[in-house]
């Protein structure tokens, strides 16, 4: 199993713009040196604590303070995006990578982002557009500029007399790995991940990980329409993770600081509001008042001692049948620095060696070697 990370990039709304942005880019230098095998940007218009509009310039630069971790937007709200044009960005950007960049692409879920670029999403329309942007996007990598006509874009070829023309692909062939994530059972973004072979990304927000579960499944059936065989290992599950000690002071700096504030005054509210609280319940009877911070800690967060985390972890693999990346929330701890550099050191010093070591021995009692 690998560690990934993702920055929603999550910024108390006092904190200011350029503030933020050093932030982000000290965090991915950090993962980087720390052994973090990717980091994932995030990308939203209208979220004041997400306030990041093009997560490809936080890429670009981080590129150059970093040396090995992959890096890439998760995701691109392809609904806000021409294709064509975001093609070009994508593959120009692959080049300064030089394999380093994964391309993340998503179907836009925030009522308000709809509401900025007057999006009527009624009757699936995001999810059809995204499909379509990166079915364009890829052809046009894949098979060059030709006469394309959908339902929301259009392309055209470029052949002239004169030095003019489509030249730009990107740096991997045939593109970027591309990824898409998906929240709910039988989600279309996961069906398609495994019909076109891209990396299927789990939102995990179900506590006995039954949901998320069954996020394979899609993935499975959707493999199927094209003879596909996904690999587990290509499989990322997002949670929020913080490490301490013991599990006294872990539960206590994930309830009292930047986690618990993202989530009692952001997170929560969102999903609430989308009507997504089911998916946070244990017990379907409970009511939305009782989803409170000490019963995310207890049921949702992996959070605790190092030997509590790999638990914890390993419990998740067995719940979900198994996956290759755990890609933890990042969030901007600023005002708790020390404690926060602290579990990421102890999730990669003690933690996953933990989980390394209870994998192998999982293997070799079912005879695997």
């Amino acid at each position: 199993m690998r560690f990934g990370a993702l920055l929603m990039p999550s910024h108390p709304p006092e904190r200011s713009i350029r503030d933020g942005q050093r932030w982000d880019l000290d965090d991915l230098e950090r993962l980087d040196s720390l052994g973090f095998e990717e980091a994932w940007i995030g990308e939203h218009f209208t979220a004041a604590w997400e306030p990041c509009p093009a997560p490809d310039l936080l890429i670009a630069q981080a590129l150059l303070r970093t040396k090995r971790i992959r890096l890439g937007p998760l995701s691109h709200l392809l609904p806000f995006h021409h294709p064509l044009e975001l093609a070009h960005r994508v593959a120009y950007l692959d080049h300064m990578a030089e394999g380093r960049y994964q391309l993340g692409v998503g179907i836009g879920v925030l009522p308000t982002d709809h509401a900025l670029f007057a999006l009527d999403a009624s009757g699936g329309r995001n999810r059809r557009m995204t499909f379509e942007a990166i079915d364009l996007m890829t052809r046009l990598w894949t098979e060059g500029a030709s006469d394309f006509q959908g339902e929301f874009w259009s392309m055209g070829e470029t052949r002239s007399e004169l030095p003019l023309g489509h030249h730009l692909n990107p740096f991997q062939k045939p593109h970027p790995p591309v990824a898409i994530a998906g929240l709910t059972p039988g989600s279309e973004n996961h069906k398609l991940a495994g019909e076109k072979g891209y990396i299927p990304v789990s939102l995990g927000i179900d506590p006995d990980a039954s949901i998320t579960a069954q996020h394979w499944d899609a993935v499975v059936e959707g493999a199927a329409r094209s003879g596909r065989t996904p690999d587990r290992n290509e499989w990322r599950i997002i949670r929020d993770v913080y490490v301490a000690p013991t599990d006294a002071e872990a539960r206590e700096l994930a309830i009292n600081g930047i986690m618990g504030r993202c989530w009692r005054e952001f997170l929560l509210p969102i999903y609430l509001g989308l009507g997504l609280g089911p998916l946070l319940k244990r017990d379907p009877s409970m009511p939305d008042e009782a989803i409170d911070l000490e019963y995310l800690a207890d049921n949702l967060w992996l959070v605790g001692s190092p030997e509590t985390v790999a638990g914890r972890i390993m419990d998740l693999q067995a719940q979900t049948g198994g996956f290759g990346y755990l890609t933890i929330v990042s969030y901007d701890a600023t005002d708790e620095r020390e404690s926060w550099d602290r579990s990421l050191q102890l999730l990669m010093d003690q933690v996953l060696p933990r989980c390394q070591v209870s994998g192998r021995l999982e293997q070799n009692c079912m005879g695997v070697q």
